[in-house]
């Protein structure tokens, strides 16, 4: 109104509100997403605090996978092993055990392998099953919203639909937190996985090379 009462243009907009303030009134009692999560009871809280662990903890690992990854990269260049990458020490225990046969080195080589790729794996599938389970935990908030909207309606009856809405934010509610829960710690885990295996198959494809030059 006072934009309208201080503009020097021929024409101004100025809103009119035709239902005598109801609409306003409406508009102005509209809630954000941020506060509608309460509507999401512990269901939703445990839906939050889940994804934000697994969100952390997913890209603090990629951020420590990335470092491992040019770390080995750096190592394919050098050919004196260096224990401070899985690949360095992969490729240390060919170069301080140079008298073993081929198959004992095979051996040792394969346990230094999945060693490693164990440590590169570490808490890969806790994001994977956050991912999974934040659905469904949103389902279940869908399953106990409507149990307390038909149980309003068999205490109250339908004549009043602001006696249901409790019931029907939190099946919505829980259904939307899980959804977007889940979305991001797919593509989080997929890029986990993804960079996670080219360092695996990096370890492989040097110990094969090792065992074949062994005489």
């Amino acid at each position: 109104m006072s934009s309208y009462l201080q503009s020097d243009a021929p024409l101004a907009a100025l809103a009119v509100d035709p239902s005598r303030g109801s609409l306003l009134a409406v508009l102005i009692e509209t809630r954000t997403l941020i506060e509608r999560l309460p509507e999401g009871g512990p269901i939703g809280y445990t839906v939050i605090t889940l994804g934000i662990i697994a969100a952390l903890l997913a890209i603090v690992r990629l951020i420590w996978i990335f470092i491992v990854g040019r770390k080995v990269e750096a190592q394919k260049k050098n050919s004196r092993p260096d224990k401070g990458n899985p690949l360095g020490r992969v490729l240390a225990v060919a170069a301080d055990n140079p008298e073993i046969d081929r198959e004992q080195l095979e051996l040792m080589l394969d346990e230094a392998v999945l060693r490693e790729s164990s440590k590169l794996e570490s808490f890969v599938w806790l994001v994977r099953i956050v991912s999974v389970v934040a659905p469904l935990m949103g389902l279940l908030g869908t399953v106990t919203g409507m149990i307390a909207t038909f149980q309003s309606i068999t205490l109250f009856g339908a004549g009043d639909p602001r006696m249901m809405a409790g019931g029907i934010s939190e099946a919505l509610v829980t259904t939307m937190l899980g959804l977007v829960t889940a979305i991001p710690l797919v593509l989080l885990h997929a890029a986990l996985a993804n960079n996670t295996k080219k360092i695996v198959d990096t370890l492989d494809e040097q110990s094969a090379g090792l065992i074949a030059r062994q005489e």
